[in-house]
């Protein structure tokens, strides 16, 4: 395994940050993108 020495704290939880910050930014595209698709439909785009 590699060896972190006394930065192991930081390394850990910048990974933690980074895999939070991509989870979140995709969970909420999904999320816009299923709003957007509903209020579309609702005005009546029938494009699909």
């Amino acid at each position: 395994m590699i060896e972190l020495g006394q930065h192991a704290t930081f390394i850990a939880a910048a990974y933690i940050g980074v895999f939070a910050g991509i989870a979140g930014l995709s969970l909420w595209a999904v999320f816009d993108s299923r709003r957007t698709t509903r209020r579309l439909e609702e005005l009546g785009d029938r494009r699909r």
